[in-house]
């Protein structure tokens, strides 16, 4: 069965996800890639404020293709989220309520899931042609000069996702393999 959830998100939301799940996500997200948190990053370690509230948010790891006509952006597949991983654990804290990426996570992104009760969805890489159908609107919000990873707020209606770790930090990648493996 696959849940739909009306963003933005909420903790009973968040609550309700087991790892494994199949959501479709309506509402806004933000975008932003490895540049955007390094500099969000950067500003946290200086004690600044960010330049976009990202309280109660979820991020796309994405870095669209140029849009084709009728199409508010262009293939728009997920990052390999590790790479975001650095900086994960501060923007949870700062209370960011969920990612959306491909791939593994790190232990300490997996403990400040857990800690934070927020939540991991993996988008499926490979299908970015597909997902852009579900993105009805883009708005830049800051870092125009870093092009495709600057961060910006998606509108999304129905937007296909997996939750890969839950709050709870139960998680695909290593529950989902097992199930699979011949002695």
């Amino acid at each position: 069965m696959t849940k739909k959830i009306t963003l933005p998100i909420t903790q009973d939301d968040i609550n309700s996800l087991k790892a494994g799940d199949s959501v479709l996500l309506t509402g806004t997200i933000l975008t932003g890639r490895d540049a955007a948190h390094k500099r969000l990053f950067e500003l946290i370690e200086q004690g600044k404020k960010l330049p976009v509230d990202i309280k109660g948010e979820i991020i796309y790891y994405v870095g669209p293709a140029p849009a084709k006509k009728g199409y508010a952006v262009g293939p728009a597949g997920p990052t390999s989220s590790y790479r975001m991983d650095k900086y994960t654990p501060s923007l949870l804290d700062l209370g960011l309520k969920g990612m959306i990426g491909k791939g593994a996570r790190s232990k300490e992104v997996i403990d400040s899931i857990v800690k934070n009760k927020c939540v991991y969805f993996a988008a499926i890489g490979g299908a970015a042609a597909l997902i852009a159908k579900s993105i009805k609107s883009e708005e830049l919000l800051c870092y125009d000069d870093l092009g495709t990873e600057a961060i910006r707020r998606y509108t999304v209606e129905d937007f296909p996702c997996i939750v890969a770790v839950d709050c709870e930090g139960n998680n695909v990648y290593e529950s989902e393999p097992r199930k699979y493996r011949t002695l």
